[in-house]
């Protein structure tokens, strides 16, 4: 197998025979997916960074990665040696891509990238650059494809249905809703390209990606037509045969970079600048009038309908209950019998199977135990795989896909002897969530207003955390569904106002390198308040019901309101879930729910 600096200069080498002086390696497949299938890794294949997001810039001297703070250290670990330098996104003294392009190009240099996997506005950026400096782009080479020898082939697994009972409308009045939007903003014509969007409005999942549901494909959709674009020999004849009586006219995968040529002028065109790749939108006629706008679709999916939301509420309680009984069964076991993080993962998973529905994880799971946990995004491996010790404590990320939804669920366990700085840390990340997640405000406010309720805990004491608070999670979709966020800056495309019906993670966390690490995350419910002269109100009501440890709590570090919080959250848990469990498991909650 051949090494980072070997594939480094065999591209290199391609560089120069195309003219490219700067190439563009984003974590993005065709579709601007977060998470891509193995034959989209272009990114790890050229870096050996392995995380799920990250851009790679290479010169012919010189190769460099940004990505966020989830990632600082794990990047930091596996580009030793690579030669490929850490750029720290939004950190002080480390420039965007663009500006480091815009500082290092030359006159009349270009600048390469696969336009398939890079967005329409992320594209239109680098074209900038490029004029400014009298250079140019060149957008349509695969470069990466040409050097990797043995690439994994793209998926052929079969898709499925997701019936009206869990997806709640069907998808002849999504598409009319979707109709209705377009003609609202005044567009006749709708180039959607982001499979969950699709999947969501038709009511299907696939298989695609690795732990999320999707579908690769793409659709354009009018007035009176609906053009889907797929592999369809992922389709049983029984999808086509629904598909059909939605009016869903079938195109192989491929034919919508060339079809969008024919849309002509006397038409307008609906996109998503985020989401829509940059060759797909410059093979639109330049003539062509363009709405840029998030997505009808992106905007429904965010809001969860009262069917989805029940059930929704029924696979967080079935997690709840699976990590209640891993709790018990984790911390009377650990020193006694061999577990490793791996193991413990498997072990919860086991638990979840035992609840019913229960389809596959619903994304990678984390499981990190002591040094480990400080690295943000750590999945064990084979290779970096340890075994649990009665001390220190496990971090645990991981979720579920039920047919009710999926899940998204972090804590923390206490094994056995920890340090005062470990349960003082704990007890800090444990108000911080409790602090956001009895949030009220008015209507009208984004996450990022909010945002602070979660982080003023760690401020005060000059303290921060390095990523964002919390997500939207898709129905049997993405985990991380946007625009629905808690985040400390906004970011456009990714901030929206907060609507009843959306669900929103909270999960603040602290991190020591080469200590520990403590995340603890519920999934939210935006939910409505009270209306009175100050306006409407909104509050947040937590839909995961598992304990926060105990062993790690300091009461001393803790305000009365916030002891208070704690106990209310604990009662909750044990009021909720104790009905599904035997009178064993029910003794053992209430120790772990007591009132302090």
């Amino acid at each position: 197998m051949s090494t980072i600096p070997e594939r480094l200069a065999d591209l290199r080498k391609k560089m120069a025979e195309n003219g490219i002086d700067y190439y563009i390696v984003p974590t993005a497949d065709f579709h601007q997916d977060e998470y891509v299938g193995e034959h989209f890794k272009a990114r790890v294949f050229i870096t050996g960074f392995t995380g799920s997001a990250g851009t790679a810039m290479i010169s012919m001297d010189d190769a460099r990665l940004w990505t966020d703070g989830r990632y600082f250290i794990q990047a930091g670990k596996q580009l030793e040696g690579t030669t490929v330098q850490l750029m720290k996104m939004y950190e002080p003294g480390y420039p965007t891509l663009s500006q480091f392009l815009e500082e290092k190009l030359q006159a009349g240099q270009t600048i390469g990238f696969d336009g398939r996997v890079v967005s329409m506005d992320e594209g239109t950026e680098y074209a900038a650059v490029a004029e400014k400096k009298q250079g140019n782009i060149k957008y349509d080479v695969d470069l990466i494809d040409e050097i990797w020898n043995d690439r994994p082939p793209m998926s052929d697994k079969p898709a499925w249905e997701l019936p009206v009972k869990y997806a709640g409308k069907t998808a002849a009045d999504k598409i009319a809703d979707i109709r209705e939007k377009m003609a609202e903003s005044g567009a006749d014509v709708h180039v959607e390209t982001t499979p969950d969007d699709i999947c969501w409005t038709l009511n299907i999942r696939g298989d695609d990606i690795d732990y999320f549901p999707l579908l690769l494909s793409y659709a354009i959709i009018t007035p009176e037509d609906y053009h889907l674009y797929v592999d369809d020999a992922k389709l049983s004849d029984e999808i086509k045969g629904h598909l059909a009586e939605l009016g869903v006219t079938l195109h192989p995968y491929n034919d919508v970079y060339e079809d969008v040529k024919g849309i002509s002028a006397d038409h307008t065109v609906m996109l998503d600048p985020h989401k829509v790749n940059y060759a797909l939108y410059s093979n639109i006629p330049a003539e062509v009038a363009k709405v840029n706008c998030m997505s009808p679709e992106e905007c429904f999916k965010t809001v969860k309908n009262p069917v989805e939301i029940e059930n929704i509420k029924k696979a967080e309680l079935k997690d709840s209950v699976a990590h209640i009984r891993f709790m018990k069964w984790l911390k009377e076991n650990v020193g006694k019998i061999k577990i490793t993080e791996i193991s413990a993962s498997d072990k919860l998973d086991e638990f979840r199977k035992e609840m019913g529905n229960y389809i596959k994880p619903s994304f990678e799971p984390i499981s990190s135990y002591a040094e480990h946990a400080a690295i943000v995004h750590y999945a064990p491996t084979p290779e970096t795989d340890v075994e649990l010790k009665p001390e220190g404590m496990l971090l645990t990320d991981t979720g579920a896909g039920f047919w009710e939804g999926s899940t998204d669920i972090t804590r923390t366990y206490v094994l056995g002897p920890i340090t005062q700085q470990m349960k003082d840390d704990f007890t800090l990340v444990a108000i911080s969530n409790l602090s956001l997640g009895n949030a009220v405000f008015t209507y009208g406010v984004t996450g990022v207003a909010v945002d602070n309720l979660a982080r003023n805990p760690f401020w005060k004491r000059r303290m921060n955390f390095n990523h964002g608070t919390g997500h939207g999670v898709g129905y049997l979709l993405n985990i991380h569904e946007s625009p629905a966020s808690f985040r400390s800056r906004f970011i456009e495309g990714d901030t929206a106002i907060m609507e009843e019906g959306m669900v929103i993670t909270d999960e603040p966390g602290f991190y020591r390198e080469g200590s520990h690490g403590i995340r603890l995350e519920n999934e939210l419910l935006v939910c409505k308040d009270e209306t009175n002269e100050f306006g409407q109100f909104m509050h947040l009501e937590p839909i995961t019901w598992i304990p926060f440890d105990l062993d790690a709590i300091n009461p001393d570090l803790m305000s009365v309101e916030e002891k208070q919080m704690l106990n209310d959250y604990h009662k909750l848990v044990y009021d909720v879930t104790s009905p599904y469990l035997n009178e064993e498991e029910k003794e053992w909650l209430k120790k772990y729910t007591r009132a302090i």
